[in-house]
């Protein structure tokens, strides 16, 4: 017994083949585009749409084919519902962290300027009105001794040139170190502080712009549309096994009498019409020309259109 799980999609295409038919062919015969019969063959189910898109699909095709529907859905909750292998966790992997390479720095002046920072602090130490244990002054007046006057007067002449010295080498050792950055006022640092990666200012005109939108029908549904200026785009009822196409400028407001019965493309993107615009299974939303869904920002529904949740109005198909 074949395999299900594995063979509904070659089983498929397996069968046309072997009728001689090909898969345009087969589009054109159950009014559906090409690409739809080749996502059923390749069992790419999630192109198609929801599971009620695949699962019609899927039974008319394989009636076409004359193949038996049982088996064929079989295979395919089979195929949706199959448990998926487990990802493999990564090896825990050690990074080698080179050490931070220290051959740039400036070793000369480096050197160069703490060996005249200490030679700075051995003359302020070795200076001689800071020696311990100097002689008592005197109390005899200078004038009295003038071979004393002299020898006080030539080492304090000696001092002030030490001094000298000593200033000197404070000032030229401050001047070769690096010199700390200026404070920053409060409010430029503010400034300069990065902004967060979620505080961009909201794009007002997004979703806006010139929109396509392609109804592929698989139930039958009434459509009312409206474009960004709030002139009616179509209305109408969709057959099911049809599709339509409307052009205008976005955002556009549609409403759809059953929504599971409609599969939406916007700029040629198929889009999911989400639970949250749905009620009752009459959906209700704006459609941006990025392909995004939103909520309708109108208050009330147009004129001729029911609340959400509503009965449907019977409206005649526009030609």
């Amino acid at each position: 017994m074949t395999d299900p799980i594995a063979s509904v999609g070659p089983r498929l295409k397996a069968e046309r083949e072997r009728r001689g038919l090909s898969a345009q062919k087969v589009a054109d015969e159950l009014r559906l585009d090409g690409w739809i019969i080749d996502a059923l063959e390749a069992e790419d189910y999630e192109r198609v749409g929801p599971s009620v898109f695949a699962k019609g699909h899927l039974k008319r095709y394989a009636a076409f084919l004359g193949l038996p529907a049982d088996e064929i859905m079989a295979g395919y909750e089979s195929r949706v519902h199959a448990p998926k292998p487990p990802v493999a966790q990564p090896a825990n992997v050690r990074l080698r962290t080179d050490a931070p390479a220290v051959s740039n720095l400036p070793w000369p002046q480096v050197v160069g300027s703490v060996a005249a920072v200490l030679l700075v602090l051995g003359l302020i130490w070795w200076r001689p009105w800071h020696q311990r244990g100097a002689a008592p002054v005197q109390s005899q007046p200078l004038a009295a001794n003038p071979s004393a006057t002299g020898a006080d007067g030539a080492a304090d002449s000696a001092g002030a040139d030490l001094a000298s010295v000593a200033d000197s080498s404070s000032s030229t050792a401050a001047a070769s170190l690096p010199s700390a950055p200026p404070a920053m006022p409060p409010a430029a640092a503010a400034a300069n502080q990065p902004t967060p990666a979620g505080a961009a200012e909201p794009n007002a005109t997004a979703g806006t712009g010139r929109a396509r939108l392609r109804l592929s029908f698989s139930a039958d549904s009434w459509v009312d549309i409206h474009d960004a200026a709030g002139r009616r785009a179509f209305a109408g009822n969709g057959r099911a096994n049809s599709v339509k196409t409307i052009a205008g400028i976005a955002p556009m407001r549609v409403y759809l009498g059953f929504a599971s019965g409609v599969q939406l493309e916007i700029n040629n993107r198929a889009v999911a019409i989400g639970p949250q615009f749905v009620s009752g299974d009459v959906a209700r939303f704006e459609a941006g020309a990025d392909g995004v869904l939103r909520r309708d920002s109108h208050g009330a529904a147009p004129a001729g259109v029911p609340p959400t949740g509503a009965a449907p109005p019977a409206v005649r198909p526009i030609g």
